[in-house]
């Protein structure tokens, strides 16, 4: 079934956003629930992608455990096997399972920690303008998806509603008001990256960018790794054996969506423009062939 929007009665929704539903379990933690739907642009659009939560949870679920088996950062995932769930929620297997995680509780931080490899998006415009990327200034002469000399942390501020944007790293600093918690998430993300850029490279794709969401373990005081990690949602994924400096690679993510959207007179703001079945049909199964390629038959 696809899933767009969703209440359970008798369970307290602390929040929705662009993609989760999260509720509160008490002192059984958190249950972050990934609908359907697809943002483009900071914008909800109106037609949900089929399967598309199935896909962002089983892969999360893929790469924290990869990442646990190599010991990286803790994250906040407890199981998303469902019949492990709170016997409150078996009435709601039809909505929940296979898209639902129960969590650890934690305060998200005000931060997207971003870490790019590859010169593509926000990221190559800003360099065809003035040869630097969020602060990084980088070698002249790069073409539209070239590798990066090494791997750059480019944070971004994080917004519910409305546009995430670039921040300097004294800003992300005065976000966090804590500069060793700072260079704890940025050694972090850079470290998240490269683990899930060797994997991928192993199946046959490169993961051009990504950001990466922490948060503060409420109990514990512990810096976590939450929400979704290494998703069509989150990062650009490309085919190896199709790419190509100097051209947009095709992708297994959502910037099939985009491209699509940079064809039509909309100025990117509410509200968004339907899709077609055929755009529709064909983001499904680049998610459903990333989830495939990525995880394989092995489970780490």
């Amino acid at each position: 079934m696809d899933l767009s929007t969703l209440d359970l009665p008798g369970i307290p929704k602390l929040r929705s956003g662009k993609v989760r539903e999260v509720f509160d379990l008490g002192a059984d933690g958190l249950l972050f629930v990934a609908t359907d739907r697809l943002s483009a642009f900071d914008c909800i659009l109106p037609d949900p992608i089929p399967g598309k939560g199935e896909v962002l949870t089983q892969m999360s679920a893929f790469w924290f455990a990869h990442l646990r088996a190599r010991g990286s950062i803790a994250d906040h995932l407890v199981t998303t096997d469902f019949a492990r769930f709170p016997e409150r929620l078996q009435p709601f297997a039809a909505q929940l399972a296979g898209r639902s995680m129960i969590v650890r509780r934690a305060r998200p931080l005000p931060v997207e920690c971003v870490v790019r490899g590859y010169l593509a998006g926000s990221g190559w415009k800003e360099y065809q303008s003035t040869g630097v990327v969020c602060g990084h200034r980088l070698p002249p002469g790069l073409q539209l998806a070239d590798a990066l000399p090494e791997p750059i942390f480019t944070p971004a501020s994080k917004n519910d509603h409305g546009h995430d944007e670039n921040i300097d790293w004294p800003a992300f600093v005065a976000r966090l008001g804590d500069e060793a918690v700072a260079e704890k998430l940025r050694a972090a993300s850079l470290l998240v990256y490269s683990l899930g850029a060797q994997h991928a490279a192993g199946r046959g794709i490169i993961i051009a960018d990504t950001k990466f969401e922490f948060g503060v373990d409420e109990a514990t005081g512990e810096i976590l790794l939450i929400d979704e990690v290494l998703t069509p949602d989150s990062s650009r994924f490309w085919p190896a054996n199709e790419y190509r400096p100097g051209i947009s690679p095709p992708s297994y993510d959502k910037q099939f969506v985009r491209d699509y959207l940079e064809t039509l007179a909309w100025d990117k703001t509410p509200p968004a423009p339907g899709l077609p079945p055929e755009i529709i049909a064909r983001t499904a199964e680049k998610y459903r062939q990333a989830l495939r390629e990525i995880s394989g038959d092995a489970a780490s």
